[in-house]
C-alpha cells in the first residue's frame, strides 16, 4: 500500500541512518515517491559494503540510498515499505546467455526433456501423436541421450514404428542435432545421395543411407517442413519466456541469436507491459545493421551485439577440436565459419562499434577466434565475447584476458557434460574444460548464463553448479576438476556485476549502490551461506525491475 507524507525524503533519510547515503537525496523528492526494501539480508555485490539493512528507491526506479547495517526503523505512514520478511535480496540476476524465444517455445511445444531412454522417447512420442491427424508434422525436442541405457542417440528406425506417415522432428537439448523419422527424411528429399551441407553432417548407416540424425547445418534441410512462426506465435513465445524467467528470479537476459523479425515485436510487447525483464539482444548476422544502429531500443531493451557460430556442440560431436574425438577418431567436429569469414566480420564489427558474441565450444574453435583477434589487432574496446568457451587448450587460457575477450560460460553445461566429456575428449583435454577458476585467475572477465532452452534456465542451478561443480545429486567423477569451482562471491559476480559489464551496463546495473537501477532478485534463503545442496532447494520470492515488483511468490 502506497502512503504519502509531506515530509521531504531527505529529512526522513537523514534521521534514519548514519553514515549518510553515498549520494544525497534531492530536497524536492517527496516521501510518497520513496520505496524502501528492508526486513531481510541484502547483499549489494559491492565488496566495500557487502550487506545493508535497507535500500531506498526513488520514483525514477533508481537507488537513492543504501542504509548500512544498523537498526533502520521505517514507518508505513512515511514511505512505501516492502518487507522482505526474512528473505534474502541480491542485485538482479542476469542470464548472460539465453534464447528467450526458445524458452517460451519449449513451454508451448511437445517437450521431451527428462526422457530416460530410447524406449522412453518412443513411448512419449506415441502419446504425443495420439489423436493427431496422420501425415502432419510433430515438432518438439529437449531429449539428450546422456545416461541412456542404450548408450546411443535415437535414429529414424526407433521412431518409425509409432509415427507412420506423420513427419516427426525432435531436436536434441543442445540445439545442435535432431532426430527425424523416415517420413520427414522423405518429405525433405534427404537420400543417400544428398551431400552434407557446409558446417553440417547427415549421419548415415552402414549402407550409406541417412539414419535420421542431422547435425548442425544439416538440420536446415528439414526446416521447410516446420515453417516459420508467424508474428502472433513469436509474440506468444517471447512473452511466455519472459514471464517464466521473471518467476525464476531473473531480472534480465542476454538474448542470443535473435532474428531481426523479433526486434519490433519485442518493442511492442514492452510498450504493452508484457515483457517483464530486461533484454540485451545479440542478433543473428542478418540483423547486423540493427545492432550497429541500436534500432528499436526501449528503456529495458538494448540491441547492440551480433551472434556468430564457429562450431557445433560437444555432445553431438560438432565442437571443432584440434585433435579428433577420442570416441570417434574419424571426426574432429564441424567448422561453421571459416577463419577468413570470421576475420571479415570482425573487421566490419570493429568499424561499426558492434559487440560480437561468438559461439565456440571446441579447443580449435576457441583458438581460431583468439588468432583472428590478435591478427586483426583488435583492442578489446567493443568487449567481444566467446559464448561457451568450454574446451580451451591450457596454453590458450591466458590469451582471453590478454586479448580483452569476455568468457561467457554456462556452469550447468559442466555438471551435465562431464558425464560424457571424458569419453569425447579423453582425460588430458579436460584440463582446459569448463575452466572457470583458471580464467578468473588469469584476469579474464567471466560471465554466467544458462543457454536455456538447452538447459533448464534456473539461476539456482547455475549458481550451484559454479560453486559446487557437482551433479544435481552431488556427484563428481574422474576428470571433473573440482579445483575449477568458484567462491560464492565470484559466482554471484558471474550473474550480476560481470554480466552488467558484458552489456556495457556497469554504471546502471550489477550491484546495489546509489544511482543504479533498482533491479533485485529475492530468494527465500541465503545462497552465500547455506550448504551447497540447499542452494538447489531455494525458491524465488520476488523479482524487482526498476523498483517495481514484476513477480512475487503467491505465498
Amino acid at each position: 500500500m502506497r502512503l504519502s507524507c509531506l515530509a521531504p525524503a531527505a529529512l526522513l533519510l537523514a534521521a534514519c541512518a548514519t553514515p549518510a547515503p553515498a549520494t544525497p537525496v534531492p530536497d524536492d523528492v517527496r516521501a510518497d515517491t520513496v520505496t524502501v526494501f528492508s526486513g531481510g539480508t541484502i547483499y549489494t555485490g559491492n565488496p566495500d559494503q557487502p550487506t545493508v539493512d535497507a535500500v531506498v528507491v526513488g520514483s525514477d526506479g533508481r537507488i537513492m540510498a543504501t542504509v548500512p547495517p544498523t537498526s533502520a526503523d521505517w514507518s508505513e505512514d512515511e514511505v512505501t515499505l516492502i518487507d522482505l520478511k526474512g528473505a534474502v535480496m541480491f542485485p538482479g540476476f542476469t542470464d548472460s546467455h539465453v534464447h528467450l524465444l526458445g524458452v517460451g517455445q519449449r513451454e508451448l511445444m511437445p517437450n521431451f526433456e527428462g526422457t530416460t531412454s530410447v524406449a522412453d522417447l518412443v513411448t512419449r512420442l506415441q502419446a504425443e501423436l495420439e489423436g493427431k491427424t496422420p501425415g502432419g508434422v510433430l515438432y518438439g525436442g529437449g531429449w539428450i541421450e546422456t545416461g541412456w541405457p542404450e548408450g546411443r542417440m535415437p535414429v529414424a528406425a526407433d521412431l518409425d514404428p509409432v509415427s507412420g506417415a506423420s513427419r516427426v522432428i525432435l531436436w536434441r537439448a543442445d540445439g545442435h542435432a535432431m532426430v527425424v523419422n523416415s517420413a520427414a527424411l522423405a518429405a525433405a528429399g534427404i537420400t543417400g545421395q544428398t551431400p552434407d551441407p557446409d558446417g553440417g553432417r547427415i549421419e548415415r548407416g552402414p549402407d550409406g543411407a541417412p539414419n535420421g540424425l542431422l547435425i548442425d547445418n544439416a538440420m536446415s534441410l528439414v526446416a521447410p517442413l516446420i515453417g516459420r512462426p508467424d508474428d502472433a506465435a513469436i509474440r506468444l513465445g517471447l512473452e511466455t519466456g519472459a514471464r517464466l524467467y521473471a518467476s525464476r528470479g531473473w531480472t534480465g537476459g542476454h538474448n542470443m541469436s535473435v532474428g531481426a523479425a523479433e526486434i519490433p515485436l519485442m518493442a511492442e510487447l514492452d510498450a504493452e507491459g508484457r515483457l517483464p525483464i530486461r533484454l540485451y539482444n545479440a542478433l543473428a548476422i542478418k540483423g547486423f545493421d540493427i545492432a550497429a544502429n541500436h534500432d528499436m531500443e526501449t528503456d529495458t531493451i538494448r540491441n547492440r551485439a551480433v551472434k556468430l557460430y564457429m562450431d557445433g556442440a560437444l555432445g553431438s560431436r560438432g565442437a571443432l577440436l584440434i585433435a579428433p574425438y577420442s570416441d570417434r577418431p574419424d571426426t574432429s567436429g564441424l567448422a561453421l565459419m571459416s577463419p577468413d569469414g570470421l576475420a571479415a566480420v570482425m573487421a566490419r564489427a570493429d568499424a561499426a562499434g558492434v559487440q560480437l558474441a561468438i559461439h565456440a565450444i571446441g579447443d580449435l574453435g576457441n583458438r581460431r577466434i583468439l588468432d583472428a583477434v590478435e591478427a586483426g589487432g583488435y583492442d578489446g574496446a567493443h568487449r567481444w565475447r566467446i559464448e561457451h568457451a568450454q574446451i580451451i587448450a591450457p596454453e590458450d587460457l591466458p590469451r582471453l584476458a590478454a586479448d580483452g575477450i569476455i568468457a561467457s560460460m554456462q556452469p550447468s553445461h559442466a555438471i551435465g557434460d562431464l558425464f560424457f566429456a571424458p569419453s569425447r575428449l579423453g582425460m588430458d583435454r579436460l584440463a582446459g574444460a569448463y575452466a572457470w577458476r583458471s580464467l578468473v585467475d588469469s584476469g579474464a572477465v567471466v560471465i554466467g548464463g544458462s543457454d536455456a532452452p538447452v538447459e533448464v534456465g534456473s539461476p539456482l542451478i547455475e549458481f550451484y553448479a559454479a560453486v559446487a561443480r557437482k551433479s544435481l545429486k552431488g556427484e563428481s567423477g574422474e576428470g571433473w576438476h573440482p579445483e575449477q569451482a568458484l567462491t560464492r562471491e565470484e559466482a554471484l559476480a558471474l550473474f550480476t556485476s560481470a554480466a552488467a559489464y558484458a552489456a556495457f551496463a556497469e554504471d546502471d546495473l550489477g550491484t546495489i549502490e546509489p544511482g543504479k537501477l533498482a533491479d533485485f532478485t529475492v530468494f527465500d534463503r541465503d545462497l552465500m551461506t547455506v550448504p551447497e545442496a540447499d542452494i538447489l532447494q531455494a525458491k524465488p520470492v520476488m523479482t524487482v525491475i526498476g523498483g517495481e515488483i514484476v513477480w512475487q511468490a503467491a505465498d
